[in-house]
């Protein structure tokens, strides 16, 4: 059990700790230039974003790769997780949260729909059984909190979610938290959805290569969707290999940039 812990203060900031597709990059065994470039920002780990709250730290995702990400952030507590979908790349580095219940107290706090909750509940079923544990720690601890589309609370804040479409098969949420929205996972947002999104700051957003995807915008469409919204600034995340940090960026209106690992953006 962890008698101190570090951590730095980002109260009022949205980390992006990780921004790569769901195989991240560098992709194993591949030598294109993405992936052998000397820019940090061509590194990409799985999606999960960190949000500094009043209340607390709030954890977007939990990405095979959230142990290495929070680390490297220095964010030494989690107090509140909230998910957008279920699958791999956004769930399975779950068991991460194992500490967090040593610090805050008690189970970790998390939001997500019915869907996600049966997801969890199969791949993390330790997590969930009845018998007495052999030792504190030995499971996750998790408190399930059932959203749906409905604004809601927590940490201090209200978080707005965004009805999503990712594929024929999935639905998504993405998350609006006062002028800044994170849509991640996505190739299509309903109008009304896209009336949550107006009025932003900033908006971050799926652009996963230059050609079509049957799951997510491409970085054409999510241009589109930024000139229809006219967000004040837009990152564009969940990238592939295909896209190499400073020549894309060459190529984007002057107030779109693609996202990289570690940045952060003020919350307003």
């Amino acid at each position: 059990m962890p008698h101190h812990f570090e951590t730095t203060s980002f109260i009022g900031q949205m980390i992006l700790l990780g921004t790569g597709t769901s195989v991240g990059v560098p992709v194993i065994g591949c030598g294109c230039s993405v992936c052998r470039s000397p820019d940090p920002r061509n590194n990409r780990t799985r999606c999960s974003v960190a949000v500094g709250l009043p209340g607390g730290n709030l954890l977007i995702d939990t990405p095979p790769d959230l142990r290495n990400q929070l680390l490297r952030e220095r964010i030494g507590v989690v107090h509140s997780v909230l998910f957008t979908h279920e699958h791999a790349d956004h769930l399975h580095g779950m068991d991460d949260l194992r500490l967090f219940p040593f610090i805050i107290g008690g189970a970790v706090p998390v939001h997500a729909t019915l869907k996600v909750q049966e997801r969890i509940k199969r791949v993390f079923d330790y997590a969930f059984e009845d018998r007495e544990p052999t030792h504190a720690g030995a499971a996750p601890k998790f408190d399930l909190r059932t959203i749906d589309t409905a604004p809601f609370e927590t940490l201090g804040v209200t978080i707005t979610p965004i009805p999503m479409l990712h594929g024929p098969y999935c639905d998504v949420l993405g998350f609006r938290i006062g002028n800044v929205a994170y849509c991640t996972d996505t190739n299509h947002i309903p109008d009304s959805s896209l009336d949550l999104l107006r009025n932003l700051d900033c908006l971050v957003i799926d652009a996963l290569r230059f050609t079509p995807h049957p799951t997510h915008f491409n970085v054409e469409q999510a241009v589109e969707v930024i000139r229809e919204l006219q967000p004040g600034r837009a990152y564009l995340t969940h990238l592939s290999h295909d896209l190499d940090y400073t020549e894309v960026n060459a190529t984007l209106p002057a107030n779109i940039e693609l996202a990289y690992d570690g940045l952060r953006i003020p919350l307003s």
